[in-house]
C-alpha cells in the first residue's frame, strides 16, 4: 500500500510538471488530488482495532491512518472528455475487497462523447463516482467528518454506461445508467443481469436543490436471482447565508428469494445541518436512522436485525483554502446488542475522530 501510494504521488507530480510545461498546447488537461489522514478512538475499545462492520470509511480504531488519497487527471476539449484517477487508503481496503487486484486502486476511469453540438448531452462509459446520495469519498466535499450509515451502505461507485443531459438554464440534470451491479466494477460470477439507474436533479436557485436517484438490478448469481429496487431522495436548503440543511430518505426492497412476490424492506432517513461562522470556522450536526430488520444489507444475526440511530457533531477549521482540520463526536444506539465492549454484547457505541485533509 505504501509503495503504491508513493508511486501514485510520483506519477501525479510528473503529470503536473508536464501539464504546467505544456499549458499552451494542452489547456484541456487538469490535475487534482486529495488526501485525508484521520485518527478515531472507539470507547468500546475493539481488540481488532476495527470500528463496526457497517462502516467502510474512517473505520480504524486507535491508529493514525490514511482514509483516502487520490490523484486524478481530467481531460475535456470540444466534444470529448475523460478521467483517470488512482487511490489508496483504508477506504480502498474496505470498499473494494470484492474487486480483482487490477481494479482495486481505480477511483475513476471513464471516457465521454458529447452527442450534440448544441445541447449539453453526453454519453460516458467506464467507472464513475456513484449517482446515489449526497456524500462521496472526498471528505472535504461533505459536511461531516465521517460518512452516514446510508452512504456507507449504498454504492460509492459504479461502472457501466450513462447518458446525461443538463438544461441550458442549468436548473435540470437528468441521467440514465446501465450498470454492472450494486457497487461493482466487475459483475458477480454467474450474474448475467444488467442493472439500471437514474438521476434527476432540480436546482431552481442557489437556495434549493432536490435530487432523486435509483437502482434496479440483482446483486446475486442468476441461480439465486433476487431483484433489488432502491431509491434515494434528498433536498438541500439554504436557510440563510450561514445556515444550510440536507434532508435525505433512502428506501430499498429486495425479493425474499428467486421469483418471489414477497419483498424485504429497509429504509433510512437522515438530517444534517451546517452553520458557518466565517471563512475559517463551521459546525455540523447529524441525526440518522437505519432500519434493516430483515438484514438484507446489514446482517446482525439478532432478533430485530439492524435498527440503529446515529448522532454526530463536528467542528471544522479551514487552515488554508486547501487544508481542512476536523473533530467529530459520534454515537450509535441500536435496538439489539450488536456491539461489543469488554467482551460483552452492548447496544451502543461512541467514538471520537479527528482528520486533516488537503485538496489541490
Amino acid at each position: 500500500m505504501k509503495n503504491l501510494f508513493s508511486t501514485v504521488l510520483l506519477l501525479g507530480g510528473v503529470a503536473i510538471a508536464v501539464a504546467q510545461h505544456d499549458t499552451i498546447s494542452k489547456p484541456a488537461l487538469t490535475i487534482d488530488g486529495y488526501a485525508e489522514l484521520y485518527y478515531s478512538y472507539s470507547f468500546n475499545q475493539p481488540k481488532n482495532n476495527q470500528l463496526p462492520g457497517y462502516l467502510y470509511s474512517f473505520n480504524r480504531h486507535n491508529e493514525v491512518s490514511l482514509n483516502f488519497g487520490m490523484i486524478r487527471a481530467t481531460y475535456e476539449k470540444n466534444r470529448v472528455r475523460g478521467k483517470i484517477a488512482l487511490m489508496a487508503g483504508s477506504y480502498v481496503t474496505s470498499n473494494l475487497v470484492a474487486e480483482p487486484d487490477g481494479l482495486k486502486n481505480i477511483y475513476e476511469a471513464n471516457v465521454g462523447l458529447k452527442l450534440s453540438e448544441t445541447k449539453n448531452l453526453w454519453l460516458d462509459a467506464g467507472i464513475f463516482s456513484s449517482h446515489i446520495g449526497y456524500e462521496s469519498a472526498i471528505g472535504a466535499d461533505v459536511w461531516t467528518l465521517t460518512r452516514s450509515i446510508p452512504a456507507e451502505n449504498s454504492p460509492y461507485f459504479s461502472s457501466g454506461v450513462k447518458i446525461s443531459y443538463k438544461s441550458p438554464n442549468q436548473k435540470w440534470f437528468l441521467s440514465g445508467l446501465v450498470l454492472n451491479g450494486w457497487q461493482r466494477m466487475q459483475r458477480v460470477d454467474g450474474n448475467r443481469t444488467l442493472a439500471f439507474g437514474h438521476q434527476l436533479t432540480y436546482q431552481p436557485n442557489e437556495k434549493f436543490l432536490i435530487n432523486s436517484s435509483s437502482f434496479i438490478g440483482s446483486d446475486t448469481p442468476d441461480s439465486l436471482r433476487q431483484m433489488r429496487y432502491f431509491h434515494d431522495l434528498y433536498a438541500e436548503i439554504k436557510l440563510s447565508p450561514k445556515m444550510r440543511m440536507i434532508a435525505g430518505f433512502d428506501i430499498g426492497v429486495q425479493q425474499q428469494y428467486k421469483h418471489s412476490k414477497s419483498y424485504n424492506v429497509w429504509y433510512s432517513p437522515s438530517l444534517i445541518g451546517k452553520y458557518t461562522f466565517n471563512d475559517k470556522w463551521s459546525i455540523s450536526a447529524r441525526a440518522e436512522y437505519y432500519a434493516d430488520k430483515k438484514q438484507v444489507i446489514l446482517v446482525t444475526d439478532t432478533e430485530n436485525g439492524f435498527q440503529t440511530w446515529g448522532y454526530s457533531a463536528n467542528l471544522d477549521y479551514r487552515i488554508t483554502n486547501e487544508v481542512l482540520w476536523r473533530i467529530e463526536l459520534r454515537n450509535f444506539d441500536s435496538k439489539d446488542a450488536i456491539f461489543t465492549r469488554n467482551e460483552r454484547a452492548v447496544s451502543s457505541n461512541a467514538f471520537a475522530s479527528t482528520s486533516l485533509s488537503i485538496k489541490f
